[in-house]
Formats: structure tokens, sequence, C-alpha cells
């Protein structure tokens, strides 16, 4: 038998690694590059590494294919603090809002669901007369203002804002009648047919008087007392 067969098939086959390589690459697969001397002797060959990085995972991979047009996740904006540039602005909402308060008359005042103290700072504020100390207490009412829900507030000035306002154009509406009677006949035709309990007799001796009044110069009674009758027959709606 040869020699040599013998000893290959007796003994097992030295294995040379030129390098500091597993027999295994990452992938798990063994290298090709294999060659056997005359002695039985195995050399392999590792071949030079190509890579200098580590691979990446399978989610990075995948990472700018199926996920390309998906948004990129944003932090929540009521997890962040509030800038100052915020709070500032809420600052200087809440003091407008404590200046419009101390403008309100004493009924107002009483009818707002607000802190005792806050409702005491308001009406000491109409006490103050020099501007220094008003500055002062408008700074405090500020302060107060921070700890108040102003939803209720804003609903009730809003609530009293549109009254005045349809009360305004209500004036509006009887400044408008009492020019046009002043001018025509055919409006008071007019008015009387829409409100048939009017005082005819009264309107006519009214204009004719305030028309005098204007010719001659005299103080405009009877044109204001036209304003007084046209609110008893036309009603402030509601």
């Amino acid at each position: 038998m040869n020699k040599h067969k013998k000893d290959h098939d007796e003994d097992e086959p030295l294995h040379i690694h030129l390098g500091d390589y597993e027999d295994e690459d990452d992938d798990g697969d063994e290298y090709d590059a294999e060659e056997h001397d005359d002695d039985g002797v195995e050399v392999i060959r590792t071949p030079a590494r190509v890579e200098t990085q580590p691979r990446k995972s399978d989610s990075q991979t995948t990472r700018g294919r199926g996920l390309r047009n998906q948004p990129a996740p944003e932090d929540d904006e009521e997890d962040l603090p509030p800038s100052k540039t915020k709070i500032k602005k809420q600052m200087h909402e809440l003091r407008d809002l404590g200046k419009e308060l101390t403008e309100l008359g004493k009924d107002q005042i009483a009818q707002l669901d607000i802190p005792e103290n806050l409702r005491d700072a308001i009406r000491e504020m109409k006490n103050i007369n020099k501007f220094g100390a008003q500055r002062r207490q408008m700074q405090y009412i500020g302060k107060l203002m921070r700890d108040v829900d102003t939803a209720p507030i804003l609903a009730k000035l809003d609530a009293w804002k549109g009254k005045s306002q349809h009360h305004i154009a209500y004036m509006h509406q009887l400044e408008r009648w009492r020019d046009r009677l002043m001018e025509s006949d055919a409006a008071l035709t007019e008015l009387l047919a829409a409100h048939p309990g009017a005082d005819a007799q009264r309107l006519r001796t009214l204009i004719r008087n305030a028309q005098k009044e204007i010719e001659t110069g005299k103080p405009p009674k009877n044109f204001r007392e036209i304003f007084q009758v046209l609110r008893e027959i036309i009603p402030e709606p509601e």
C-alpha cells in the first residue's frame, strides 16, 4: 500500500489556515479555494476580505424600498414645552382680557363666574388714578387670570357684544325712519300701515313742528321727540 495513502487514511488531514478567519464566512458558506498537497496536508486559502464595514441588518437594508414613501415619524407637539414666544403671547392675551374686564360695569362684573380675589382686584382698579399704580394693578390682574378658565368669560363678553350690536342696529333703524318722516309724507303712510296702533295725529304734529325748528334754527325738541315715539311704535328685537 502506498505510504502516502496509508498516512492519509489513518490520520486526519492537517488544516493550515492563513489568517485569523474561521472556516465559514458570515453567511455560513465554506470557502471554495481548497488545495491538497502530495503529503495529504489540506491547505485552505482564505480569500481577502472586501467588506471593511459591518453588514447592515435586514431592517436597515429594506429601508428605502417599502418604507420610502411613508412619512418619517414626528415628535408629538403636545409633548414639547411651549415656546417663549407662545407663552409671551398668552400672557398678553390674558392681560388684554383683564383690561377689558376692568372696563365693565358693576352689574356685568357681578354676572361673571370669576374668583373673588380677581373680582376685588378689578373693583380696586377702578379706584386707582396714578398711571404707575394702574400698571402694577394690571400686572396683578393678569397674574390672577392665569388660574382662571377664560372660555366662559369670553362667551359672556361675546354675548354682551352681540346684544350691543343688535341695539345699535335698532337705533340706526329708528334714525332712518325719522329722516324719512321728515322728508316724505309717503313714509308716514308706510309706517302707519306697518304699525296700525301708532298715533297718526301726534306724529303729524311732531313732524310739522320739527320741520319748523329746522327752518327757524330752534332747538330740535320735536325732532328728538319723534325718535322717542318711534321707539314706542317699533319694539326692539330680542
